[in-house]
């Protein structure tokens, strides 16, 4: 079986051979990694995967890395930010910061040290563990779902409509992450007594819900069936 990745790393650099050091060193860490040698590169993978935090090179040729910033931090809100600087760029950092960046290092670095500093701002940000409530936030798939709010927000930061009782769903799932949920406990976690259990009512939230969350809904990661059993919310989709 494969372990759960720590958290998945999006390392953006121009550089191959900066790429090819980062991407061993994490990946022997326990940590998911994902390659990007541009912005647009990055932008990309931002688009189709979960990303806990990105590494961004700020010198880069075409679009800078503090755009690229700008960008991660406007649209995927629950990513954080590590800058690679180049040495003396202080007017860099502080405009990286500015831009929402959690941290910078500066260029030459040891990679164990960058390792602690991804691991410091991982543990402040909270967004490595994408099943926990934390602050009253979870990941769910490509969306993030706001307790507190009652919100269901997408990638891009934008609403997406969900009705009271696909909100109580998803958060009696959410709130029991990797554990199986038949409809009966699914009802009683959500104290809604004005469903059935035994009709297609469930079944039809849970479907819904999939076209919301799930990046493609005919095969559901996130909110996954359990044959005889009932359903079960994977925060990391089972990579």
């Amino acid at each position: 079986m494969t372990a759960t990745p720590k958290a998945t790393l999006l390392i953006v650099d121009d550089e191959p051979d900066v790429r090819e050091v980062l991407e061993e060193y994490f990946t022997a860490h326990g940590y998911a990694t994902l390659p990007a040698e541009n912005a647009a590169a990055a932008k990309a993978l931002a688009a189709q995967h979960p990303i806990d935090l990105a590494l961004v090179d700020i010198n880069m040729p075409g679009e800078d890395g503090l755009s690229l910033a700008r960008h991660l931090r406007e649209r995927y809100s629950s990513i954080a930010i590590v800058m690679l600087t180049s040495a003396g760029t202080v007017v860099d950092r502080i405009v990286g910061l500015e831009m929402g960046a959690d941290d910078y290092v500066p260029k030459p670095f040891d990679p164990r040290e960058l390792a602690a500093r991804v691991k410091s701002v991982l543990r402040r940000t909270s967004s490595a563990n994408r099943g926990d409530i934390g602050a009253e936030r979870v990941r769910v798939g490509r969306c993030v779902l706001d307790l507190a709010a009652h919100r269901l927000t997408d990638e891009s930061g934008e609403e997406v409509a969900m009705s009271p009782l696909e909100f109580d769903l998803l958060k009696a799932l959410a709130e029991q992450p990797n554990r199986a949920l038949s409809r009966e406990r699914i009802l009683n976690l959500s104290q809604k007594r004005d469903w059935d259990p035994f009709d297609r009512s469930v079944d039809l939230r849970v479907m819904r819900l999939r076209k919301k969350i799930e990046p493609d809904p005919e095969h559901p990661r996130y909110i996954r069936t359990i044959r005889n059993e009932g359903y079960i919310f994977v925060p990391d989709g089972g990579s």
